[in-house]
């Protein structure tokens, strides 16, 4: 399930409805949106870190990063 939603927010940062430097809702506000537990919106924003897409920073949220380089 976390993949759904790891590509609904990739696919949201891409076409710059979520652009660079825009914070993400809360984990909680996130669940509820997609209808999914907590736990897996925190293994969803782990992936979208591992993949350069977001940076979370302690106590103020996680944000869109500027995209990577291609290639």
């Amino acid at each position: 399930m976390y993949v759904q939603v790891v590509h609904h927010i990739a696919e949201e940062i891409r076409t710059g409805r979520l652009p660079v430097g825009a914070r993400l809702p809360a984990e909680r506000d996130l669940a509820e949106q997609y209808g999914v537990a907590v736990n897996t919106v925190r293994r969803a924003v782990r992936e979208l870190r591992e993949q350069g897409l977001v940076i979370t920073v302690p106590i103020k949220g996680t944000f869109v990063r500027a995209e990577k380089p291609s290639g």
